[in-house]
């Protein structure tokens, strides 16, 4: 599923946020990419998602070389960044509404999808809500629940735990193994916490300083 090759990124003639990263995730794997704070676990998500260009280097997703891959047709793959990107002033269900929309999905489809889907993930009471009002847990649950209305083949999950209390991060962590885990989509988890990494992968890749640390 993703091939890298002496994958390198310089922010600065100086700093390298990334050097020679080699590795290999294969189909329906779950990988944690785990390392402290600027180690650039962030910075490898962001360069599977293109969001990150100036590399050198191979990567390859699904044997396509990442600079010719096209989201929209050659992989479905969803991101759940730090921090939460939504419409912010829409509310949840437009925000869901939004999703469907794009996929040509019939208005009455789309009504009793985004309804099961806010009573699967307890969202019910904020379905009118506009997406700047909900905490920083809600909106890590809407992302997640946003994902499962897609047939993904990968997930990138940033870390997403560090803000969140005990009992939030159990609900996370249900929703990540159910909707993704289970069901055999390659995931990507980065995180600063060993506890994390342990209990949502079974393999851990450790980043210090841009680099993998053997």
């Amino acid at each position: 599923m993703i091939i890298v090759k002496n994958l390198s990124l310089k922010f600065t003639k100086e700093f390298y946020a990334l050097y020679d990263i080699n590795l290999e995730i294969k189909k329906g794997e779950a990988v944690s990419i785990f390392g402290e704070e600027h180690s650039g676990k962030t910075t490898f998500l962001r360069v599977l998602c293109k969001l990150e260009k100036d590399f050198t280097g191979e990567v390859y997703l699904k044997d396509i070389p990442l600079k010719k891959v096209d989201f929209s047709v050659d992989i479905d793959m969803g991101y759940v960044p730090a921090t939460p990107v939504f419409f912010d002033k829409k509310t949840v269900y437009q925000n869901l509404q939004y999703i469907l929309k794009t996929r040509k999905v019939s208005k009455a489809e789309s009504e009793e999808k985004i309804n099961k889907l806010l009573i699967d993930f307890n969202l019910e009471k904020f379905r009118d809500e506009k997406v700047k009002n909900l905490t920083l847990f809600d909106k890590y649950v809407l992302s997640i629940a946003r994902l499962s209305l897609r047939n993904l083949e990968l997930v990138l999950i940033d870390n997403i735990f560090e803000k969140l209390t005990q009992e939030q991060y159990e609900r996370i962590s249900e929703l990540i193994k159910k909707q993704f885990l289970s069901n055999k989509v390659t995931t990507v988890v980065a995180t600063s916490s060993l506890d994390v990494a342990k209990d949502l992968t079974k393999r851990i890749i450790k980043f210090k300083l841009g680099s993998i640390e053997e």
